[in-house]
């Protein structure tokens, strides 16, 4: 790589936990190689890329960068703004006035259509530049790869949250609680709550995805089901599940009409007002929203190790001289678990959405296969089992 080579970081969607683990990758990995280099992080995501407001993260302290591996949010900010093409192309020219040649962008499937998207204009007026995806999402929607970082660490937090909600239903018999996760149209967050059970009979007794979307009254059957035989029923949800007619359940709706913004804004609080109504029964929600996206103190070190390394593999591709890809990983092994990283084409995962497979959703609809659990078990890192007395 040239010495006068300059590259960009950017963040792009939601942060996670471990996205600042990909960014000490990229600084570290950046350092060390072959000569000398600038490296900028865009405050704020696009808004500062597209402002000019960098960050010279080119003599960051090693004792900070350090800390970064541990360090929940982002760093340098991000941002949802859409890059729009006309602005992608006042971009290149000025990237390219700054002589920036290697671009890092970390985020979802959107994201890397925004990334594949400059890698395209950058064939033909910047051919220089080398865009490289960093991959980042909770939701673990992004394709090719066999999941995203980020997503490990949410489904270790919703797990526990889930054990431990569970463990007070069946402490103080509070029939129903509802517990909503966050998850849009794919339900890897929700699934992964059935790691919290240690016996059958544990939380969570119900799990719907939006992968198989049920009506009301099959959840109140369900629900009342369960609290006969139990005494009790934890409820799992993600925010995006809708009905079979593609329904919120009638709860009220955040930027309407956005195909890539429209969430419910209280789903797990009027499931569970519904319940109450057709069933009878006492039912609350409960839903730690974005605090499952950033928590510090519930993080996978798995997830956080995959995070970084994603973050170093992104620098030594951009160094061999690859460009218009995003990193992925691979794995190699379950047990013990193993992966590798690679590269595949910004193409393969730009806007595409990767939804949990139906023969991972049980027959009934309202919990998860073996296949999904074996699945996310080694990402999230071991669940604590619970300690009780006889059968409570």
């Amino acid at each position: 790589m040239p010495g006068e080579s300059r590259a960009l970081v950017v963040h792009s969607g939601g942060p996670t936990a471990v996205l600042n683990a990909s960014l000490a990758g990229i600084i570290e990995a950046w350092t060390d190689a072959p000569g000398k280099s600038s490296l900028f992080g865009a405050r704020f995501g696009v808004e500062g890329m597209v402002a000019g407001d960098w960050i010279d993260l080119s003599g960051a302290d090693a004792k900070r960068v350090r800390a970064l591996r541990s360090a929940p949010g982002s760093a340098i900010g991000s941002s949802r703004m859409r890059l729009s093409e006309a602005a992608a192309e006042k971009l290149l020219v000025e990237l390219r006035r700054k002589r920036v040649d290697c671009l890092f962008y970390t985020g979802g499937n959107g994201s890397m259509g925004t990334a594949r998207m400059l890698a395209q204009l950058a064939e033909r007026e910047f051919p220089d530049l080398r865009v490289i995806g960093v991959p980042k999402t909770v939701d673990n929607d992004l394709m090719v790869t066999d999941h995203s970082p980020g997503f490990g660490s949410a489904a270790r937090f919703y797990a526990l949250a889930t054990r431990d909600i569970g463990e007070d239903n069946r402490a103080l018999r509070s029939p129903v609680t509802v517990v909503e996760t966050i998850g849009r149209n794919a339900g890897w967050v929700a699934g992964a709550t059935a790691l919290a059970r240690q016996d059958p009979d544990d939380a969570p007794h119900l799990i719907y995805l939006p992968e198989r979307p049920p009506t009301m009254e099959t959840i109140c059957q369900d629900v009342t089901s369960r609290v006969e035989r139990l005494g009790r029923a934890v409820v799992v949800t993600c925010e995006g599940l809708r009905d079979p007619e593609g329904m919120p359940f009638g709860a009220a709706l955040d930027r309407a009409g956005s195909a890539q913004h429209e969430l419910a804004q209280n789903l797990g609080h009027v499931l569970a007002q519904g319940i109450s109504v057709m069933t009878g029964l006492r039912a609350r929600s409960e839903k730690p929203g974005l605090l499952g996206r950033s928590c510090s103190f519930a993080v996978s070190a798995i997830d956080a190790e995959e995070s970084y390394r994603c973050g170093r593999a992104a620098v030594e591709a951009a160094v061999a001289g690859s460009a218009g890809v995003m990193v992925a990983l691979r794995r190699v092994s379950s047990d013990p678990y193993r992966y590798e990283t690679f590269q595949t084409s910004l193409a393969s995962v730009a806007n595409a959405e990767r939804l949990v497979p139906d023969t991972w959703i049980a027959p009934s609809g309202s919990d998860v296969a073996p296949e999904f659990v074996r699945y996310v078990s080694p990402l999230a890192t071991p669940i604590q089992d619970r300690c009780r007395f006889g059968a409570i």
